[in-house]
């Protein structure tokens, strides 16, 4: 065996349709585009959402609700993240830039904290909004809650 008398494995390939080469192929005529409508023409292009000249679905279904243009978006950051984090950097003062470093937050995003999980240490903490159960929790152990 050598490179000269290599072939596929039987069954493994096809021979292409050569569409529109005259009747003689039975791909003529029509070039398996059927008769008539849009796709049959040159020039067809389907459109997204088109539906035949059908009314399309995003046409059928009613709009409905809004987007409040004046919402304040908050990235939640839990009571528990900052013990954990106070924990593992023994810090007494948490910031934004602090959690920042520590990946909780990105640059642009406000900070709210909540109330979720168990705190122990006496923390200093600066954010832009809290939740009254992490106010409670953290003025609870003698920390400090500065809103910026």
């Amino acid at each position: 065996m050598d490179l000269s008398n290599l072939k596929p494995a039987a069954g493994s390939t096809k021979t292409r349709k050569r569409i529109g080469r005259g009747p003689g192929s039975g791909l003529g005529g029509t070039s398996t585009r059927g008769h008539k409508g849009a796709k049959s023409r040159s020039g067809y292009k389907n459109k997204i959402g088109f539906e035949g000249g059908q009314m399309p679905i995003q046409r059928r279904l009613p709009k409905f609700g809004f987007k409040n243009i004046n919402r304040v978006e908050y990235r939640a950051v839990n009571v528990e993240a900052l013990q954990k984090l106070a924990d593992a950097k023994q810090l007494s003062k948490i910031g934004i830039d602090e959690l920042k470093e520590a990946g909780l937050v990105s640059a642009s995003q406000l900070v709210k904290i909540l109330g979720n999980g168990n705190l122990t240490a006496k923390l200093e903490v600066e954010a832009h909004a809290f939740s009254k159960s992490a106010e409670a929790a953290i003025q609870a152990v003698g920390g400090t809650v500065v809103k910026l």
